[in-house]
C-alpha cells in the first residue's frame, strides 16, 4: 500500500512541482494552493479546537484523513529517496508544539526572535534551506496549540539583541520571525495561523513586530486584518532564472510581486528577502529588473515602509546529500572546488562564494537598490 501511494504521489508532484514563467503584471493569475494529499492528526492535536480546525479545513480540500493512535508520526520511508520525498511532501500533519520547542531562540540578522507555528513546506526549492536545518522526512507539520505558542510570547518583549537593541533597527521593536522552517502563507489556506498571528499582534499593546516570509501570493484575506503596523510582511524573490530553474511549486515571482503591492497598500510594512543570490549568467541584468519591477509595483503606495535583506546561496556537506537525494537532477550549482569554507563557533562549517565575489556582489547590489529603490532600507547582507 506504501509503495502504491508513493508511485502515485511522486508522479503526481513532477506536475504539481512545475514552475510558473514570470510575466508582466496585467497578465497574472492566482497562484494555486497546496492541496495535499492525506493529512495525519495525533491524538493531542485533535483534542485541541485549533488542531480539528485545521483538520476540517484540509479535509475541505480533499485530504484524505488518518487519525494516528499515537502522538507520534508514522513513517515516511519507501523503496527509494524520490519515493519518500513524494510521500512526505504530499502529507500534512496536524502536531502539537512540544515545550521544548516554545522556548524562543535569537536569529540574527533578522530577528531578536524566532518562534514557529508549523515545521516543513509544501514548495520544491532546490536549494532548499530546510535540508540542512530539520532532520527527518520533509512532511509539513502544523501546530495545534497555536494559542499557547502566541501567548508563551509575550515574556520575550523588550528583550532580543537584533533590533530591540539596535540603534538602526529600535523602531521595528521586539522582533518575531516565524517562517525559520516554514513558509506560513503556503499552509495558511490549511492553518489560519497567520490570521491568528497578525491579529495577535496588532491587538499586543507593547513595540513589538510579527516577520514572515514567503514565495506564495495568497494574501486577499490577510490584506483587511486589523494589523495596526506591527506585522512585516517579506517576499522572497530572485533572478527570473533562479526561480524558473529551481523553485517548483510556488506562486511566480511576479505573483509574489503583485501580493507584495497589495500588502504594502494595505499598510503593512513589507520586505524583500532576495534570496539565495546567486551569480548566474547575466545575474546583472537579471537583478536589475527585478528591482525595476518591484519599483514599478509599489510607485503609488503612499508612506512606503520597505526593507531589503540579502541573503546569498550557501550550502553544507550535509544538505547537499539530502537535496541530491531529493533532486538528482538539479543543475543547481553545489561544486565546493568553487567556494570558501566559512566555520562557526561550534566548528560546523557552510560553503559560501569566495571573498572577492562577496564583495563584487555586495557592492553592486547595494548601489542597484539605493538607485532603484530609493528609500529601501537595506537591513544586512551575509
Amino acid at each position: 500500500m506504501l509503495a502504491e501511494m508513493s508511485d502515485r504521489f511522486e508522479g503526481e508532484l513532477v506536475a504539481e512541482a512545475a514552475v510558473h514563467p514570470q510575466t508582466l503584471p496585467g497578465e497574472l493569475v492566482a497562484g494555486k494552493l497546496w492541496r495535499p494529499r492525506r493529512v495525519l492528526i495525533t491524538p493531542d492535536a485533535y483534542a485541541l479546537p485549533h488542531g480539528r480546525r485545521m483538520l476540517e479545513r484540509a479535509e475541505g480540500f480533499g485530504a484524505s484523513v488518518v487519525r494516528l493512535s499515537a502522538n507520534r508520526l508514522t513513517s515516511f520511508n519507501a523503496e527509494t529517496p524520490g519515493k519518500s520525498y513524494a510521500l512526505a511532501k504530499s502529507t500534512f500533519a496536524i502536531v502539537v508544539s512540544p515545550p521544548g520547542a516554545r522556548k524562543l531562540q535569537p536569529i540574527p540578522p533578522s530577528a531578536d526572535w524566532q518562534f514557529h507555528v508549523a515545521q516543513g513546506c509544501p514548495a520544491h526549492c532546490q536549494y532548499c534551506y530546510l535540508a540542512g536545518s530539520l532532520s527527518g522526512a520533509p512532511v509539513t507539520r502544523a501546530y495545534a496549540n497555536l494559542p499557547e505558542i502566541l501567548e508563551g510570547l509575550r515574556s520575550y518583549a523588550g528583550s532580543g539583541q537584533v533590533t530591540s537593541k539596535s540603534r538602526d533597527r529600535a523602531q521595528e521593536g521586539t522582533t518575531f520571525e516565524s517562517s525559520c522552517y516554514t513558509d506560513p502563507l503556503g499552509i495558511e489556506h490549511l492553518t489560519g495561523a497567520l490570521e491568528e498571528a497578525i491579529r495577535f499582534f496588532g491587538e499586543w499593546d507593547a513595540p513589538v513586530q510579527l516577520r514572515w516570509t514567503t514565495k506564495f501570493d495568497a494574501v486577499g484575506g490577510l490584506a483587511k486584518l486589523p494589523h495596526n503596523g506591527r506585522t512585516r510582511v517579506r517576499f522572497s524573490v530572485n533572478a527570473a532564472a533562479v526561480s524558473r530553474d529551481f523553485e517548483g511549486g510556488t506562486a511566480s515571482v511576479a505573483q509574489r510581486l503583485r501580493a507584495l503591492g497589495t500588502m504594502a497598500r494595505a499598510g503593512y510594512p513589507v520586505g524583500l528577502t532576495v534570496a539565495p543570490i546567486m551569480p548566474v549568467e547575466g545575474w546583472r541584468e537579471q537583478y536589475r529588473s527585478l528591482f525595476e519591477n518591484v519599483r514599478d509595483v509599489v510607485t503609488d503606495v503612499a508612506g512606503l515602509d520597505l526593507t531589503v535583506e540579502l541573503i546569498t546561496h550557501r550550502f553544507t556537506p550535509g544538505s547537499k546529500e539530502v537535496l541530491l537525494g531529493w533532486y538528482p537532477k538539479t543543475t543547481l550549482d553545489l561544486r565546493e572546488e568553487a567556494r570558501t569554507e566559512k566555520r562557526n563557533k561550534f566548528g560546523g562549517f557552510k560553503y559560501v562564494y569566495p571573498k572577492d565575489s562577496m564583495g563584487e556582489m555586495r557592492a553592486w547590489f547595494e548601489e542597484t537598490i539605493d538607485e532603484v529603490l530609493a528609500g529601501a532600507r537595506i537591513l544586512y547582507w551575509t
